[in-house]
């Protein structure tokens, strides 16, 4: 009996490409999109919270209930819905059945990445350094309270590498090299 199902979950870290990647999957597989960092950031917003940082901390501190509101969702998603991709540090956790990927990227780098292409809308309302290093502390800290958080209500680790079916270096390999090694492999998954 094959359990697998026809659904990729994508994590990694914040300017790993894990937006673009999945967008470009689901366009290639004819799948649905969807981004659970969009839905935690309005969550945010309806609370009048829209620094990314400041919604992670309210959420570790137990101020928002934010984590079981997305992780809910991504449950929904996982019970009934097919031929989808999922941007999401936890989606893997909740869909057992899918293929796992994690996109891997140095912080500094990532930093870089996301200074590169932020909007006004985030430069705005977020506390962005735009000195790569600074910024990628503040990132750094982020995935802190992340992992603190996950590990705390689900005892689960997003950024441990041995979660997922598939790891690639999102610095070594340009975007569409990035989706041509993860269509392969999911490919090759979905026939084992």
């Amino acid at each position: 009996m094959n359990d697998k199902k026809h659904i990729i979950t994508i994590a990694g870290k914040p300017g790993s490409g894990k937006s673009v990647t999945s967008k470009m999957l689901a366009a290639r597989f004819d799948y649905q999109h969807f981004s659970s960092g969009d839905l935690f950031r309005a969550i945010g917003k309806e609370h009048g919270i829209d620094d990314v940082r400041e919604i992670n901390l309210a959420a570790e501190r137990g101020e928002l209930d934010i984590d079981e509101l997305v992780d809910q969702r991504l449950r929904d998603i996982g019970a009934t819905d097919d031929k989808i991709v999922i941007d999401s540090r936890m989606a893997w956790h909740w869909m057992p059945q899918s293929f796992k990927v994690y996109l891997d990227l140095d912080l500094v780098t990532a930093a870089e990445r996301i200074l590169k292409d932020i909007d006004e809308f985030r430069m705005a309302h977020e506390h962005i350094p735009s000195e790569p290093s600074e910024y990628a502390a503040l990132l750094e800290e982020r995935l802190a309270s992340e992992t603190r958080r996950y590990r705390k209500l689900y005892d689960a680790d997003p950024y441990d590498t041995s979660n997922y079916d598939l790891v690639v270096d999102t610095k070594a390999n340009s975007v569409e090299e990035v989706v041509g090694i993860v269509v392969q492999k999911y490919k090759e998954w979905l026939k084992q």
